[in-house]
């Protein structure tokens, strides 16, 4: 082989050699890249759930200075950003934008918890305000007991709702599971209280007006009787 041709073989070996050094380094950083998108979707999804945190803990603070309304503010605010990341909210959207991340156990378990302390957290607040949304603190308490059957404030709450929305038989069943966790807590035993009574004093209205209603219907079917009945001379 002469020269020229050593040289031409040389030139499309080291040529050769080039490309495919370029495809590794071409794969090697899609590769990096895309390592590099998940890290940063992980990444932004704790970023949100600190976030959610912080508004919580914000809000309990404005709690505590009796601001409850800046406190109703924050719970709902951390709420928002938790209603992005929540796969029960994000399911019905799935298609139509981009694709959410998978949460790792840890982060449902934060987001899950991060939640259920707001919605509790607001039952507490609207109780506190003059004119109280009995509606929306039952609602929010049963989203916490959908979470933590036997969250006591929650079965508190619940009840208390119950009861002032009408439903003593519903208030005694929460507030009886809220005392069999909490058997010396005054509140709990004081609405309890007040639910017994109601429905006692309801289950007295309801015999009186049943023995009203059939005694009538004696009265009417003795005085019928007598009317239809024929003299005999």
């Amino acid at each position: 082989m002469d020269e020229k041709k050593l040289l031409e073989s040389a030139a499309r070996t080291e040529k050769t050699a080039e490309e495919s050094a370029e495809s590794m380094a071409s794969c090697s950083g899609l590769a990096a890249a895309e390592l590099g998108a998940v890290g940063g979707v992980e990444s932004k999804v704790d970023t949100l759930l600190q976030d959610a945190v912080r508004l919580k803990t914000e809000g309990n603070a404005r709690y505590r200075e009796k601001r409850i309304r800046a406190a109703i503010g924050q719970y709902h605010r951390a709420l928002l950003v938790l209603r992005g990341l929540d796969c029960d909210v994000t399911a019905a959207i799935q298609g139509f934008g981009p694709q959410l991340p998978t949460l790792t156990p840890k982060q449902e378990q934060l987001l899950r918890n991060t939640q259920v302390d707001c919605y509790n957290n607001l039952a507490a607040c609207l109780l506190q305000r003059e004119c109280v949304d009995y509606a929306r603190v039952q609602e929010y308490s049963l989203r916490v007991l959908q979470r933590r059957a036997g969250d006591v404030k929650a079965l508190y709450r619940a009840g208390v709702a119950a009861l002032e929305l009408g439903d003593a038989q519903t208030a005694r069943h929460y507030l009886g599971q809220a005392s069999r966790g909490q058997p010396n807590d005054p509140n709990v035993r004081r609405y309890l209280l007040r639910a017994e009574e109601r429905l006692s004093s309801d289950y007295q209205r309801e015999k009186a007006l049943y023995k009203g209603m059939f005694g009538k219907q004696k009265d009417e079917a003795g005085g019928g009787g007598v009317e239809s009945e024929v003299t005999q001379n």
